[in-house]
């Protein structure tokens, strides 16, 4: 899988892809990152990339020419499946949003920033708005990281236990159960006795019974969902 990020600040990106799960991926050539400045892409000799917006109101206006050029340089490379707009009245993130995203092979994450982009910018290019929550950033990039973490685990080989991100919460519609590792007596508190006990079956249902139960108390609009 390739992803394409479109940005005013690259350097955002460095930390966050050079670490843990991320950086396997790419060092396993399983997912391909890049970020790209749209700065690059404007004429203006101080790289202006925003602009007062047209009918006044407050805030500045990403600019529609740079981010056309960049987009329309990389379109010129290799298809490209969608296009995606980080923005806060987009399409809520989600696991189900993620597994169908995972299946794509190269997309675009554009960051939006300041009061927004050009609406133009939607018209003629964006495939689907995501946001990653009901709230506003200072910039799309805390959403493409996310978006792109969340991407990542579910590629098959990038996390060594295949199984892992399937028991994930969300992936059956249920948050997952509590878990447990040593010691198993931590000052008087014991890890649950069917944990111990060896038997697979028992230990199935308990963990799905405490799916349920946790879900119930702590996420009751995800059984309201199946």
């Amino acid at each position: 899988m390739r992803i394409d990020i479109l940005t005013l600040f690259p350097d955002m990106f460095t930390g966050v892809f050079g670490n843990s799960i991320l950086k396997r991926a790419v060092d396993k050539q399983l997912l391909e990152l890049h970020t790209h400045d749209i700065r690059s892409y404007t004429t203006d000799k101080h790289h202006k990339a925003d602009d007062y917006p047209f009918g006044g109101g407050a805030g500045m206006v990403m600019m529609i020419e740079p981010i056309a050029k960049c987009i329309e340089q990389l379109k010129s490379e290799r298809d490209y499946d969608a296009i995606y707009l980080m923005a806060p009245d987009g399409v809520t993130f989600n696991q189900h949003k993620a597994n169908e995203m995972s299946m794509l092979n190269n997309i675009i994450l554009l960051c939006g920033h300041y009061k927004g982009v050009d609406e133009r910018v939607r018209e003629l290019y964006i495939t689907e708005d995501i946001s990653i929550g009901d709230y506003v950033l200072s910039g799309g990039e805390l959403a493409a990281m996310v978006i792109t973490d969340a991407l990542a685990r579910i590629i098959p080989g990038v996390i060594g236990d295949s199984t892992s991100a399937l028991s994930d919460s969300f992936q059956d519609g249920l948050l997952s159960a509590p878990v447990y590792t040593r010691p198993a007596d931590f000052r008087g508190h014991r890890v649950p006795d069917v944990l111990l006990s060896g038997n697979d079956k028992m230990i199935s249902e308990w963990k799905l019974e405490q799916q349920l139960l946790r879900t119930k108390l702590r996420r009751p609009d995800l059984l309201n969902e199946q």
